[in-house]
């Protein structure tokens, strides 16, 4: 029997037939494994040719891309690494193949097109093909050049700016803009070169910055882009108005000269379009000006304190355009669908959005232009009126004064109770999330005598309504508990800040029990009800006062019952998605179970401790309990116990340790694992130097976790600040581990990240804080208890205080360190001058940074940081 052709192996790939396709992909992958070169030009040269079938020049096109690139980082990183080790001549002929067949698909998305950007984003970083953006501008100026090889042309440039690192792709970005206006304008015939040219603009606007900071160049563009707004075509307009919505975004500084003669008319005329698309780029243009207006807002009011002028200035285009575009976005929020499919991103939610985002932005300005609609529709026959009108309330309720609001809310309360038994279900959880917002943001609107009884009863009688109604109250009741709680004044000499009693005191048992009723609900899956009902049951046990006690432990046993029986359930549960909700379940009770365990008493908990723990290992003896989620809240549960009965603990340490160590393990669930080791910690602070008999398999595991390189990178810095934890527990008793440890530290210290990444520099900053706690817990462990005589073992440490000192001084002269890092450092600072003395002076010689940290931290607004290091300092002028 002959072999398969080329084509009818890439024509498997796509065939709806399962093993077709997998011996389709294992041949190509056996191919690629043996001669991965001649299979890319095999591919590149099938894509090419217009003589072979569609279908197979699709299925070679996709399968090219998928050898250039992926969608996770590291095999996509291997990938361009892969690409650039091949013979240069074999890449060429692969890139020229690629380009040829720019224009000749019949499919759309080009596939070539994306193969291009993905070859230029792999060798332009490499200072590799960098004509590639001439040979593309080419096929956009030649007047030669065929619609379809335009269009295609556009799209590769698209992807090329999407998929490149801005950095490299600087010197090409005028033939880039070029090509793009070129395509864009009113003059290019074709509406499908226009629409490839403004999509490809969207992708290409942060590399503009240069050409925005010229204005000619910058009229220009703006130009090119109004006209496209205004095509007839509406996926054009689309394009064009969704660009103004970036434009907006990255270059607001420079949109005076258009907001008023062009801006402000297109995006208006844009939000009135009965076309859904243009409508929602109209509403999103505002809504993205809010967000900028809100960035200005913050950062002028952080130059006001440092005391120097803001580096940029709002130009409060929503304040002037609030009595323009208030209005419309009201209209807009009329215009609900009868079945709203709560997936769908409509007009209307939009508006709504948009509408929160300018009560942020414009405050107490706002109320006028909606309070009256507010009063006009709120009683309206028309469902959708009165919806309207509550969901417009209720979006105005954050960025005001709650003081103004006060009184209005006070009017129009009576009305959204009513409305929470309206025939209407999206008007009755539309008022359900409308009080929600009022306890959330204006609480002392609701917490008097005339309103508290009458919203609870309507609150505690709409738990049993549809569950998309009753997850909202649910909410409702979580924000209420909380205001409720905080609204108590707590005496100066009180023991605690729990209060005595308050306002929910008298209702609480029966709130409770409604609660409870509510998370037992058989349609509690939909609308993401149980979640919530348990949310609003943990808000009210955080949130109850020292009268309402009774009802915690009564709430303990039955949660604890729960528990137990859904244990007992695993081993009948079968099904996938039975199995799914029982996991789900049993961490919902979990985690109320940690909220009621926080609230007992100690001789409480103890007397209950037993049957917790019981429970906790049953579930993490079953299947479900071996489940990351569900082991990971067992971990926590056992970790809030742990903080309340203290070193009593111990009793159940032979039992609980190999399911710690199982956690400690768990690396391919990195959830899990940062849960067992915030529990190493729990148990360090509560048994001390009991912990001693098992540090020995913990640390061990440990170690083995910070070598691992497939770890999660949130779990490492937790476990450096744990060895400080257990240093302290176990004292000196830690010196055959300081030596590993010391290593680990050191290496942690000298991490180095991209600092345009902000994510990485936080994650940066994370791990400077537990190398700084770890050290801490080192040198307070090693010298003892005794803070008159510290142990001799604590000299081991210093031979690395000059490490120690000069890690300090790089993080004081960071710019982008943080203030935890300067309380953290501050305190390690004082036990190091107070543990190593006159020793230390001379070595602050030569880092500035150290002396700059402390004296940033005296004059901080943060108490802990500030006496941190006042202490420090104090303790530095007892040695000069």
């Amino acid at each position: 029997m002959a072999s398969p052709s080329l084509d009818q192996i890439l024509e498997a790939t796509i065939s709806p037939d399962k093993d077709q396709r997998q011996e389709a992909e294992k041949y190509l992958e056996l191919h690629a494994q043996n001669d991965l070169p001649e299979l890319l030009v095999s591919l590149a040269t099938v894509l090419a040719d217009v003589g072979r079938s569609a279908v197979s020049r699709a299925a070679a096109g996709l399968q090219l891309k998928n050898y250039l690139t992926s969608k996770n980082p590291e095999t996509k990183r291997q990938c361009v690494i892969r690409w650039l080790q091949i013979d240069s001549g074999v890449r060429d002929k692969v890139k020229s193949l690629a380009l040829m067949t720019l224009g000749t698909e019949a499919s759309q998305p080009s596939a070539a097109a994306q193969c291009v950007a993905y070859l230029a984003a792999a060798e332009l970083p490499n200072q590799q093909w960098p004509e590639v953006t001439t040979l593309l501008v080419n096929n956009i100026t030649n007047v030669q050049s065929s619609v379809a090889l335009k269009q295609a042309t556009l799209d590769a440039i698209g992807y090329i700016c999407e998929e490149t690192d801005a950095r490299f792709l600087g010197p090409h970005t005028n033939q880039i803009l070029t090509a793009i206006i070129q395509g864009m304008r009113k003059e290019e015939p074709s509406n499908r070169v226009r629409l490839a040219a403004t999509k490809a603009l969207l992708n290409a606007l942060e590399l503009t910055r240069a050409n925005f900071e010229n204005e000619t160049e910058r009229h220009f563009i703006m130009q090119v882009l109004c006209e496209a707004t205004q095509c007839e075509d509406t996926e054009v307009k689309v394009a064009a108005v969704q660009d103004l919505v970036k434009v907006v975004s990255l270059f607001y500084q420079y949109m005076e000269a258009y907001m008023g003669p062009a801006l402000f008319a297109i995006t208006l005329e844009a939000m009135k379009s009965d076309n859904n698309d243009v409508a929602l780029q109209g509403i999103e243009f505002w809504s993205t000006v809010c967000d900028e207006e809100q960035d200005l807002a913050i950062e002028a009011a952080e130059a006001q304190e440092a005391g120097r002028p803001a580096e940029h200035s709002s130009k409060f285009y929503i304040k002037g355009a609030l009595q323009f575009l208030i209005p419309i976005l009201l209209l807009t929020l009329t215009k609900q669908e009868d079945f709203d499919d709560e997936e769908d991103w409509t007009p209307c939610k939009a508006a709504g959005v948009c509408l929160m985002l300018m009560a942020n932005t414009a405050e107490d300005a706002v109320i006028p232009h909606v309070l009256p609609f507010v009063q006009s529709y709120m009683k309206a026959d028309d469902w959708k009126h009165r919806d309207a009108a509550v969901y417009a309330f209720g979006a105005i309720l954050e960025g005001p004064e709650p003081a103004v609001l006060v009184p209005f809310i006070s009017t129009v309360m009576p009305q959204l109770l009513v409305l929470m038994a309206d025939q209407s279900v999206q008007v009755k959880d539309t008022a359900a999330w409308a009080i929600g917002r009022i306890c959330e943001h204006a609480p002392t609107a609701v917490l008097t005598e005339q309103i508290i009884l009458p919203l609870l009863n309507t609150l505690v009688a709409s738990l049993g309504a549809e569950p998309r109604v009753a997850t909202n109250v649910c909410w409702a009741i979580s924000s209420l508990a909380e205001a409720a709680y905080d609204s108590v004044e707590i005496p100066e000499d009180a023991i605690d800040d729990q209060p005595n009693t308050y306002c929910l005191s008298s209702l609480y048992s029966a709130l409770m029990s409604k609660v409870l009723e509510a998370t037992m609900r058989t349609d509690g899956s939909h609308s993401n009800l149980r979640t919530a009902a348990y949310e609003a049951l943990m808000s009210l046990i955080k949130h109850s006062a020292k009268d309402c006690y009774q009802v915690i432990c009564d709430t303990t046993n039955i949660i604890l019952t729960r528990l137990q029986q859904a244990v007992q359930l695993d081993g009948q549960v079968v099904a996938a998605a039975d199995r799914s909700q029982l996991s789900e379940l049993q961490s919902l009770l979990c985690a109320a179970l940690q909220s009621l365990l926080r609230k007992l008493t100690r001789l409480d908990a103890l007397t209950t401790a037993d049957v917790v723990v019981s429970t906790l290992l049953s579930m993490l003896n079953t299947g479900t309990g071996r489940v990351g989620g569900v082991q990971e809240d067992a971990l926590m549960t056992a970790g809030a116990l742990i903080e309340v009965i203290g070193e009593e603990f111990l009793k159940y340490m032979e039992s609980f340790k190999p399911f710690l160590l199982a956690g400690l393990r768990n690396k391919a669930e990195y959830q899990v694992c940062h849960a067992a080791v915030g529990l190493v910690g729990d148990l360090a602070r509560s048994l001390q130097d009991k912990i001693f008999p098992y540090t020995q398999d913990i640390v061990h595991v440990l170690i083995e976790d910070l070598r691992d390189a497939s770890l999660h990178r949130s779990v490492k810095p937790v476990i450096l600040s744990t060895f400080g934890d257990i240093a302290i527990a176990i004292g000196v008793e830690f010196q055959p581990y300081l030596e590993v440890v010391l290593a680990m530290l050191q290496q942690a210290a000298y991490l180095q990240v991209d600092r345009m990444d902000y994510d990485l520099v936080d994650y940066l900053n994370e791990v400077r804080d537990a190398c700084l706690e770890a050290y801490t817990g080192v040198i307070q462990g090693l010298r003892g208890p005794d803070t008159k005589k510290f142990s001799p073992a604590v000299q081991l440490l210093a031979p690395q205080v000059p490490f120690i000192l000069a890690f300090i001084g790089c993080v004081g002269n960071d710019d982008d360190h943080t203030d935890s890092n300067v309380a953290v450092a501050a305190g390690l600072l004082g036990d190091i001058f107070t543990t190593f003395g006159k020793q230390v002076v001379e070595l602050l010689n030569d880092k500035p940074g150290v002396m700059k940290l402390l004296n940033e931290g005296k004059q901080s607004r943060n108490q802990r940081t500030k006496t941190l290091s006042l202490w420090g300092l104090k303790e530095l002028k007892k040695l000069t």
